[in-house]
């Protein structure tokens, strides 16, 4: 189960909104092995495309070399899909790398709904797990 707070899930929404039309893609880092996502880390898609994201390689390494210094691991990783419901694509899971990770995704296709789920992705096999917003942390 993702346990998200209420203003991280907020600002994971406004930023796919934002990028609309463009997938929107970041990283919600935390502490090393506390499962609690905390700092919220906007990222530039690299692509800049609707229908696909990538994290610009020297943005990504400038991330997760700062997430190293604060003993911090990537928790949530997300991103947008612009026309299709929020599901894992099959680059989506091919790209996938970070075994502890919650990978978020939020479709925007519906201007009214934001479409928020998240998945456990780990050699190849996605499973979707429950969220649960949180008020506090």
């Amino acid at each position: 189960m993702l346990r998200i707070n209420r203003a991280v899930y907020a600002r994971i929404v406004a930023h796919a909104r934002r990028d609309h039309p463009d997938e929107a893609c970041g990283v919600v880092a935390g502490p090393i092995g506390s499962d609690r996502p905390e700092r919220f880390i906007e990222m530039v898609n690299a692509e800049r495309s609707p229908t696909f994201y990538r994290f610009d390689s020297h943005e990504q390494l400038k991330v997760w070399r700062e997430m190293d210094d604060r003993d911090e691991e990537p928790v949530v990783i997300y991103h947008s899909h612009t026309a299709t419901e929020a599901y894992p694509s099959r680059t989506d899971i091919s790209y996938a790398s970070e075994p502890n990770a919650h990978y978020v995704l939020v479709s925007t296709r519906d201007p009214e709904t934001a479409e928020f789920r998240s998945y456990r992705i780990l050699d190849g096999q996605v499973t979707e797990e429950p969220v649960e917003i949180v008020d506090t942390d």
